[in-house]
């Protein structure tokens, strides 16, 4: 009975990723590709990323944080940020930031519960 609870938590808290629009249809197409020999393809895709886009976020963090070494930068993102000023620079990259560990923190405990959801209980 408690594997019902938990299954229908699992299923709340999905549905809630993609009321948010945290998930998108990307998502439900991973999960397409999960089987058998890899029921955790989803979780160990977004486990990369996460590892994978911290280090891109640092690096453009750092990148930004010397106005003499990003001037370049600066004027490349200047059609994309308002009006390319640093402030409106760090200010894109904490909001980048606050969405990634938004989405990190969502998602960690859906793959937890999913996770340990499908080890296989003991009778």
């Amino acid at each position: 009975m408690e594997s019902k609870h938990v299954n229908q938590q699992i299923a709340a808290m999905r549905q809630s990723f993609f009321d948010e629009e945290v998930l998108d249809e990307f998502f439900s197409q991973l999960e397409q590709l999960e089987d058998q020999n890899n029921p955790n393809f989803v979780e160990e895709v977004f486990t990369m990323y996460f590892r994978d886009s911290t280090t891109l976020l640092e690096t453009v963090e750092q990148a930004i944080v010397g106005a003499n070494k990003v001037l370049n930068e600066i004027n490349k993102t200047r059609q994309v940020l308002e009006k390319g000023n640093l402030e409106g620079t760090k200010a894109g990259i904490w909001e980048m930031r606050k969405k990634y560990g938004s989405l990190k923190a969502k998602l960690e405990p859906y793959f937890q519960l999913k996770q340990a959801n499908s080890v296989p209980q003991e009778k």
